[in-house]
C-alpha cells in the first residue's frame, strides 16, 4: 500500500469537496399535509397579512437547574470546570414565548407548568397587546395547542392558529431565537435558583428586543423552497 502524507490527503479531500463534519440526526414528517401546511406557513412569512400580524408560539424547556456546557474566552490552559451532578434539584420551570415577525421583538412567560391554561394564557397577553389586529399564530401541534377551550377562545378573538406539519417545528421561526438563547444566557452557566435563571433569560431578552429587527426571508434558497411533495412520503 503507498503512503501519502497529510498534506497530500487533505488537498485531495479539500478538491475533492470533503470535509469533517459532525454525524447529526433529521426526523423527517409522517404528515399526509406536509406540503400545504408547509406553504402556508411560509406563505405568511412571505406575505404578511394585511389585516394583522403574524406571531410564532413554542415552548422552550423543561429549565432545570443544572451545569451546563459551553464555551468561553479563558487563558491558555485554564479552561473553566463544572461541577457534576446526578440529580435535578429544585424542580422544573417553562417558557412559553412568542416572536413577533413584524418588529422581530420577543414575548414570553415563565411558568411551573405548559399546559392548555398557561398557553391560553399567553395568547390572551398577546391579544391584548395587538387589540386591533387579527393574530396569525404559528404553534406546533403540542396537544395544549388544539385544547377545546383554546380553540373556542381563538375563534371568539380574531386569533387563527396555524398548525405547523406533524415533526416540522424547524418551519417555526422562534426556533432559531431559542437556540440564541441558549447560546447567549444558558449555555457555560450553573445557575442555583429558579430566579437566578430566569434573570439570565430575561436580561437576553431585553438585549434582544432592543436590538430586534423584522424577520424577513426565511429560509432563502433552500430546497424546502421547491418542494412539490414531501420527500418521505415520495420516497
Amino acid at each position: 500500500m503507498a503512503a501519502i502524507s497529510r498534506e497530500t490527503l487533505r488537498r485531495i479531500l479539500r478538491e475533492g469537496g470533503v470535509s469533517w463534519q459532525t454525524t447529526t440526526t433529521w426526523k423527517a414528517s409522517t404528515d399526509p399535509d406536509f406540503v400545504p401546511k408547509m406553504r402556508r406557513v411560509l406563505d405568511l412569512y412571505d406575505h404578511p397579512p394585511t389585516d394583522g400580524r403574524v406571531v410564532c408560539v413554542d415552548e422552550f424547556g423543561p429549565l432545570n437547574l443544572l451545569p451546563r456546557t459551553g464555551k468561553a474566552w479563558r487563558l491558555v490552559r485554564r479552561p473553566r470546570r463544572l461541577r457534576a451532578t446526578y440529580t435535578r434539584a429544585g424542580g422544573v420551570m417553562h417558557m412559553l414565548a412568542a416572536l413577533d415577525l413584524t418588529t422581530g421583538r420577543l414575548f414570553y412567560r415563565i411558568r411551573p407548568r405548559k399546559r392548555a391554561t398557561e398557553f391560553l394564557d399567553l395568547l390572551k397577553t398577546l391579544r391584548r397587546r395587538w387589540p386591533e389586529e387579527k393574530l396569525y399564530v404559528v404553534c406546533d401541534n403540542f396537544s395544549p395547542h388544539h385544547h377545546a377551550n383554546v380553540r373556542a377562545w381563538c375563534e371568539a378573538n380574531a386569533v387563527e392558529l396555524v398548525f405547523l406539519p406533524t415533526y416540522g417545528s424547524w418551519l417555526n421561526w422562534i426556533e432559531s431565537e431559542f437556540a440564541a438563547l441558549r447560546y447567549f444566557a444558558l449555555n457555560g452557566t450553573d445557575h442555583r435558583s429558579h430566579a437566578e435563571q430566569n434573570a439570565a433569560i430575561a436580561g437576553y431578552v431585553r438585549w434582544h428586543n432592543t436590538h430586534a429587527e423584522p424577520k424577513v426571508n426565511f429560509a432563502v434558497g433552500s430546497p424546502i423552497r421547491s418542494w412539490t411533495d414531501n420527500p418521505v412520503m415520495a420516497a
